[in-house]
């Protein structure tokens, strides 16, 4: 597992989803690593992370858990992290929280979730098509589903070429795009699915995080992670500051970083 591990200070674990990868931080690593110590994993298959075979390694949400509890470890921390979360990395990082809620001493959440699909959300056409063999092959052989996210994730201005290239750039051959297809693959739907039960008691979980200090910054925009998981977040966590940015998409913290680094780097360090 390739990580950033940047800075002095309080720690600030942040934690990308699929199909990006650290450089989604870079920014607001550079904004607070005077200040603050920058933990920034790339999940295994993703970034600059090893990208095995199914043979020798699970792609589930629950390896994903151990794998960042892992590193966690390794890293010997002795004082609880502010948690900063996107996409997936929700998933997997509160489903590390939950196990250790006295590590957590505050939490900035993008554009995420960390509970099963609302059921006033359908699951997208575009996510469900990469679950069959001919989506399957798109992502694998062509990059479809971190070029389109390239193209889409930013609605207020659209990433430029360097910065799409630069997100598009560890998935270069049908091999080491392995991870953006099994994200997509393991995301629970139903109780039969695997990982849906781990989803649902991290979910149950989550009133442990009420009395956090919290933030919500969301793009309006994403066509996933849209306003009926907002609500969801407002249930769970009823005290978090909220910013709502109407015209921004999924990847809010590319698309608006003028806005978002100073906020956030203004709440964790208040």
């Amino acid at each position: 597992m390739h990580y950033l591990d940047e800075g002095r200070g309080a720690p600030v674990l942040m934690l990308h989803g699929n199909p990006s990868w650290s450089i989604y931080y870079r920014n607001l690593v550079r904004a607070l690593s005077g200040t603050q110590r920058c933990i920034v994993p790339d999940h295994i298959g993703m970034g600059l992370s090893d990208k095995p075979g199914d043979e020798t390694y699970a792609y589930t949400l629950a390896q994903r858990i151990d794998d960042l509890e892992a590193l966690l470890n390794s890293l010997n921390l002795t004082e609880p992290v502010t948690l900063v979360v996107h996409d997936w990395g929700g998933m997997i990082g509160f489903g590390w929280a939950v196990r250790h809620p006295e590590q957590v001493a505050r939490i900035v959440i993008l554009n995420t979730g960390a509970f099963p699909l609302p059921k006033d959300k359908a699951f997208p056409g575009l996510l469900r098509l990469t679950r069959t063999h001919l989506g399957a092959f798109l992502v694998r052989g062509f990059n479809a589903f971190s070029w389109g996210a390239s193209k889409v994730g930013c609605t207020r201005s659209k990433m430029s070429p360097e910065i799409s290239r630069a997100y598009r750039a560890p998935y270069d051959s049908w091999g080491n795009r392995i991870a953006t297809l099994r994200f997509v693959q393991d995301i629970p739907l139903g109780p039969n699915d695997a990982g849906f039960a781990l989803v649902e008691d991290v979910a149950a979980n989550l009133h442990r995080f009420s009395a956090t200090p919290a933030m919500i910054v969301w793009g309006g925009k994403d066509f996933v992670f849209d306003e009926t998981f907002l609500r969801q977040w407002r249930k769970f966590l009823p005290r978090a500051k909220v910013h709502l940015l109407a015209d921004a998409g999924h990847y809010v913290l590319e698309d608006a970083a003028e806005e978002v680094i100073p906020l956030i780097s203004d709440f964790i360090r208040a």
